[in-house]
């Protein structure tokens, strides 16, 4: 089972110290357009929504790199090796997710790894509505509860039941 983040999005108020912490934690600088974690915010609609990889089971970002770049570590997390790394965006566009995004200073791409499994986003989250969960069903159907009310404010149908 590989982990992944769940975020629940009713906790979520967008004070954005998730992203201070994750550019703390991997640039050593609070800069939150270094951040593997990106706040979206719909003001008019009061939608706050975190932006961060989603470990696909097929990542299209993986597969859109043609220097072979983002790799998988011991542990099932996929990570952007800097070194091989050539800042071509090809991953940024493949991500249909908005997972991945190009780092300003370095103009290498990169997107979370979980800080090796102690992710500094949920640890900074006050308001709990980040955490690290398992990709097994359980995990997946926290991480589903905590979106499904924000496409419901957004007006796209979700199925029924499978909350």
């Amino acid at each position: 089972m590989k982990d992944i983040l769940a975020i629940d999005l009713r906790l979520c108020t967008g004070c954005r110290s998730c992203e201070l912490a994750c550019s703390i934690a991997h640039t050593r600088s609070f800069n939150p357009k270094r951040s593997r974690i990106q706040i979206l915010k719909e003001e008019v609609r009061n939608l706050v929504v975190p932006m961060v990889c989603l470990q696909c089971e097929r990542p299209l970002c993986q597969e859109a790199c043609p220097n072979g770049a983002i790799v998988e570590n011991k542990h099932g997390v996929l990570y952007v090796d800097s070194e091989i790394c050539i800042g071509c965006m090809n991953c940024v566009t493949a991500c249909v997710y908005g997972g991945i995004a190009i780092d300003p200073v370095t103009r290498r791409a990169i997107k979370c790894d979980l800080c090796k499994g102690d992710p500094a986003c949920a640890k900074a989250c006050q308001y709990g509505a980040i955490s690290l969960s398992t990709s097994e069903a359980g995990g997946l159907n926290q991480r589903r509860r905590g979106v499904v009310p924000a496409f419901r404010t957004l007006g796209i149908q979700v199925e029924e039941g499978r909350e």
